[in-house]
């Protein structure tokens, strides 16, 4: 199979790929993938996304995108079709796509979450592996989630107003926890801003839904605590982007809280499944999402690269 640039293919050359694809999400992970899918595809064929792809003749059996800003570079995909899919396939794929990104001078460091890749794939030269899991909650047992208790803590629902505080939130939560080495958009406010900004817009985690995202608030001061994100990936599975807790306020119970109110606003809302990411070494978290009723249903590798 030769390997060649996205941007010399047409989108008539991606289209059985990407509807595989479409198909693979929503068997693997209730995923509705169509929206990125047709993203990839307008970009395609305006000749501005920048990966590779495999080919067999005139037909794309795998690729990867990826967009490098200013120091890094990020593979948003990778995928290849399951009669093509080997380990050796697309260990081969995701190293060229690696290199190629590193061609550009300023990049210093690479990212990659590829909830996609097969298991057992050959960890790529020079890269750093962290063990991820992705999980799924129905949600018929949401209802039935106790109410906990918090004193001195408000909760209510999520606004845009909430954007800065919320920055700044994500980076004290996350300093030198081990999820800002997997995303360094953790390591600062202006970074965490960005990637706030992206679950908002862009539907690389589905469609951002207001009414299933909440905060809470210290009640003496007003100042934010808390925040449990929601997307919709599917017509009946949310998806929980973003949790997280000030450390001052971890171990009372606002973390149970928020993520049972995200989760009966979804039940609420006709959906019938949850799902999120956590990091494996995560333990605190697991345990937390466990006792509320999800389980692992897929585990995939993310990879760092550089600085």
């Amino acid at each position: 199979m030769e390997l060649v640039e996205l941007r010399h293919l047409t989108t008539q050359a991606m289209e059985g790929l990407l509807e595989e694809e479409v198909r693979a999400w929503m068997d693997r992970l209730r995923w509705n993938f169509r929206p990125s899918a047709d993203l990839v595809r307008r970009y395609v064929a305006m000749r501005a996304l920048d990966g590779l792809a495999l080919m067999e003749g005139s037909e794309a059996v795998g690729y990867t995108y990826f967009v490098a800003e200013e120091r890094k570079g990020l593979i948003g995909d990778l995928y290849v079709k399951a009669a093509a899919r080997t380990r050796g396939v697309e260990h081969r794929l995701l190293e060229a796509t690696a290199q190629a990104i590193f061609r550009a001078p300023a990049v210093k460091r690479v990212e990659a979450q590829l909830m996609m890749m097969s298991d057992g794939v050959e960890r790529p030269a020079g890269a750093t592996g962290y063990l991820r899991r992705f999980l799924l909650a129905p949600l018929d047992g949401a209802g039935r989630l106790a109410e906990r208790d918090t004193p001195g803590v408000l909760y209510e629902p999520w606004t845009m107003r909430w954007l800065d505080a919320a920055s700044h939130l994500i980076a004290e939560v996350y300093a030198d926890h081990i999820d800002s080495r997997i995303n360094d958009q953790y390591q600062s406010p202006v970074g965490a801003r960005r990637f706030l900004q992206n679950i908002v817009q862009y539907p690389g985690c589905g469609q951002f839904h207001q009414p299933a995202s909440w905060v809470a608030l210290e009640a003496a001061t007003g100042r934010l605590a808390g925040l449990s994100l929601s997307s919709l990936v599917a017509d009946s599975v949310g998806h929980i982007t973003q949790i997280c807790v000030a450390p001052w306020l971890q171990g009372r119970g606002a973390g149970y809280e928020l993520l049972r109110r995200t989760m009966r606003t979804l039940l609420l809302e006709g959906c019938r499944e949850a799902t999120l990411t956590v990091t494996d070494r995560n333990r605190h978290a697991i345990e937390l999402y466990e006792r509320t009723g999800f389980a692992t249903l897929r585990t995939f590798e993310a990879y760092v690269w550089g600085a």
